[in-house]
């Protein structure tokens, strides 16, 4: 059967158009034993009824946890049903890449509207369409910042082991140096940092709240930076800029972040959405698209793609990027949560997460043996000792409670909005009933 919309007939008046006989002509250049001389190895179709019992008798293999307790980079936060019927519509759903302008208004305003509210979030004059996830928008904030005289990036050891990786194999690929900033007491150390901002230092990426949950002091490790005469890249939690100091107040020069919690459930990593947003004197590094606004022939508001290097699609290995897409799809979904929840409501969610991390954090440590490793201030985790660790979450998952996450530190906890304080008092009992045992 075949799907390619013309018949056989107009098929071969192409090929004669083009001066060959058949398909198998276009790839004569092929090397032959490359080429597939026996159909595909593919088993049987099936009907709609037998693929959905087989998609769900997969889907059946996965655990559910009704309380998680458990956050480190992904965050079980309440969905209104709103943030996820907006971006179900199908012209969302299957909108492509929005070239022409005057056929993608839509998608191309739901871009601009996002942009929008992550220069709100973050302080920050400008904002591309998103990249593909908080860790390789930290890489790429990292690469915009290089230039000839300064190659090194320097990364704080307190930003979450998946970023620091990330940020390392863009710097391998460059040819570029990455060095780590040691912590102190759970916080970027510094002293250390001083001693680090040599000459040919490009860039700082400080991440806050950093990976075990604790505050840092942004505004001074960013002074430190800019007297170095390098640039500092913050990466943020966006549900604590809610409540938080923004990344502009604090005096970095790039914004970068996970976007996940605004709206986008947890699905073993993805689909996320990495967004960036700079000053208005960084804006021609940004990697990615922008979409603006303008008014067309008529006078009426418009959007257009205003701004991407095209060396990002033609010349890539003159290139600082060559990303050339953005997570469209998602951008949309933070843009409906973030304008669901609005100032206020944003505010309030960063409130309840603190305030039920602190409550969860008091009960634990109220508990012989557990003992709190980090005790500065901090937002929604926080890292405890544990004692017979394995023994204790084990129990936690068998009355469905998904713990904290296992770090050589001890036990990385975390608590949203979503966890009720009867889920945060019963996990409390169950650590308290096996370590009395």
């Amino acid at each position: 059967m075949s799907y390619i919309p013309s018949t056989q007939a107009e098929r071969q008046e192409m090929l004669r158009a083009i001066g060959v006989e058949s398909f198998r002509e276009l790839y004569r250049d092929v090397p032959q034993e490359m080429l597939l001389e026996r159909p595909l190895d593919l088993p049987e179709g099936m009907s709609e009824l037998e693929v959905q019992r087989v998609m769900s008798g997969m889907a059946a293999k996965n655990r559910i946890f009704p309380t998680m307790l458990r956050g480190a980079g992904a965050y079980d936060h309440f969905i209104p049903a709103i943030v996820r019927s907006v971006p179900a519509k199908e012209e969302f759903l299957t909108a492509y890449t929005p070239y022409q302008a005057e056929m993608s208004q839509g998608v191309l305003q739901s871009i601009f509207e996002y942009q929008t509210m992550i220069c709100e979030l973050t302080g920050m004059d400008v904002s591309n369409a998103s990249v593909y996830d908080g860790a390789s928008a930290a890489a790429e904030a990292a690469a915009m910042c290089r230039d000839r005289k300064r190659r090194v990036t320097l990364i704080s050891a307190g930003a979450h082991p998946d970023t620091i990786n990330t940020v390392r194999t863009y710097c391998y690929g460059t040819g570029d140096e990455l060095r780590i900033v040691p912590l102190k007491d759970g916080k970027t150390d510094p002293e250390a940092l001083r001693e680090m901002l040599t000459p040919e230092v490009a860039s700082f990426y400080l991440q806050q709240p950093n990976f075990y949950g604790q505050l840092e002091d942004a505004e001074a490790l960013g002074a430190l930076v800019h007297e170095a005469g390098a640039m500092v890249v913050m990466g943020c939690n966006p549900i604590a800029l809610g409540i938080l100091k923004s990344p502009a107040e604090c005096g970095a020069d790039v914004a970068v972040g996970e976007g996940q919690p605004l709206g986008l459930p947890l699905g073993f990593g993805g689909p996320y959405l990495g967004f960036m947003a700079t000053t208005t004197k960084h804006m021609r590094k940004l990697p990615g698209r922008i979409v603006g606004e303008t008014v067309d022939a008529k006078g009426e508001r418009a959007f257009v793609l205003s701004l991407q290097a095209r060396e990002q699609h033609i010349r890539r290995e003159k290139a600082s990027s060559n990303i050339c897409s953005n997570e469209a799809l998602c951008a949309l979904t933070a843009a409906v949560y973030l304008a669901t929840m609005g100032p206020e409501g944003l505010a309030e969610c960063a409130r309840q997460c603190m305030a039920k991390a602190q409550y969860l954090r008091e009960g634990l440590c109220a508990i012989p043996g557990v003992e709190l490793v980090y005790g500065g201030a901090s937002f929604h985790e926080f890292v405890t000792t544990l004692p017979r660790r394995d023994e204790v979450l084990a129990a936690l998952e068998a009355a469905g409670i998904l713990g904290g996450l296992p770090i050589d530190e001890g036990v990385l906890w975390c608590a949203t909005e979503k966890v009720s304080r009867t889920e945060l008092d019963r996990a409390i009992a169950i650590v308290k009933e096996v370590l009395a045992k």
